[in-house]
């Protein structure tokens, strides 16, 4: 491993009880020559302790730990030195709560330790650790300085008014970083009787979707489910895609739309794929679909936002302002298949504006 250090590597604490995890996560970031392990800590205390002299760029934070857990050590980072955390997390039951409680305490994102009957199987998250340490500590260190040297793209010509549209008869939303932070600021607004139903994409691990699903029922109106296999779609309901699970729509024996789950395509980087369910939406629905693309890493949803554009129906990104990640709606602005381009607590507003949603007087 290479000891010279310079001032463009990214400093990474990580903050475990585990002796093995600092050791493996240690070695695993020291592999890749942008980032540099300026410490470790095996306890919450430790690391508030250290934080300062360190000013690391990004944290990495364990979720359980004796003592000053991950969620109350998280609290007092954003309070005192607040800087990107990425929890490291099982897919247990009550990790995964804890980590969901952590996104709205302010963590950038997580990333999930798989456990074995053998072994700690870590190996797998490298690449997604990594990847997401770095897109912290950018937007950490030169967001900024990027927005002044850049003109954000812009929302393609809308091709008709609105009110010349026919209003969708399903809406297809795709997200990933930041992405339960956001779904829990819109759809707590949408009405009990709109009139259309909504399926999400949700880049989340095995485990995650269900206490994901139940805590948005909680804040929500509307109604809030995790997709099962051979569910009819109907207005007024989310569909959660299950982590694990590829979602389609089949309008073949029903027409307002039949839900399938399957691992069936497997080339995919993600499952659920966002491309494999915006593409099913497009060729069952053609003009009367909407897709809505949210915050996230990388670019799944942009062929899935571009067949629905090129069936017609009305396409949605979240602006850059308002992304934890500016990447999944940035490949869309730049191929220009985005109708409106908006901040995220506009995108409710499109909804209702497109479904033409009149609030009765019962409601």
């Amino acid at each position: 491993m290479n000891n010279a250090h310079n001032k463009s590597q990214v400093r990474v604490l990580i903050v475990d009880d585990s002796a093995f995890m600092r050791t493996a996560l240690s070695r695993m970031l020291g592999s890749d020559p942008d980032l540099w392990v300026v410490g470790t800590a095996a306890s919450g205390t430790e690391a508030l302790q250290r934080l300062e002299s360190l000013d690391p760029d990004v944290i990495t934070l364990d979720v359980l730990m004796p003592g000053l857990d991950g969620l109350e050590t998280l609290r007092r980072i954003m309070a005192q030195f607040p800087r990107p955390v990425i929890m490291v997390s099982s897919s247990t039951l009550k990790e995964a709560e804890i980590t969901l409680d952590a996104l709205e305490a302010g963590a950038f994102d997580y990333v999930n330790k798989q456990l074995s009957s053998a072994s700690l199987e870590i190996l797998h998250i490298r690449n997604d650790l990594i990847a997401k340490i770095k897109v912290a500590a950018e937007r950490r260190n030169s967001r900024d300085l990027l927005n002044l040297h850049r003109k954000p793209p812009r929302a393609a010509e809308v091709l008709a008014p609105l009110a010349l549209r026919e209003p969708p008869a399903i809406v297809a939303l795709g997200v990933s970083t930041g992405g339960p932070k956001a779904l829990q600021e819109i759809l707590p607004t949408l009405p009990v009787d709109l009139s259309v139903p909504i399926l999400v994409v949700q880049h989340m691990p095995s485990g995650f979707t269900a206490p994901f699903v139940k805590r948005l029922n909680n804040l929500c109106a509307i109604s809030i489910c995790e997709a099962s296999h051979g569910q009819v779609v109907q207005p007024g309901v989310v569909y959660i895609a299950p982590a694990g699970s590829h979602i389609t729509v089949d309008r073949s024996t029903n027409s307002q739309g039949m839900i399938w789950l399957s691992d069936k395509p497997e080339n995919q980087p993600h499952v659920p794929s966002i491309d494999v369910m915006m593409q099913s939406v497009a060729a069952a629905f053609h003009s009367l679909a909407m897709g809505i693309i949210l915050t996230g890493m990388g670019s799944d949803g942009a062929q899935g936002m571009d067949a629905i554009h090129r069936e017609g129906g009305l396409t949605v990104g979240q602006d850059e302002p308002s992304c934890a990640v500016y990447g999944m709606p940035r490949v869309c602005a730049e191929m220009h298949i985005l109708d409106r381009v908006v901040p995220l607590s506009r995108v409710p507003h499109e909804i209702l504006q497109a479904t033409r949603y009149r609030k009765t007087s019962a409601s």
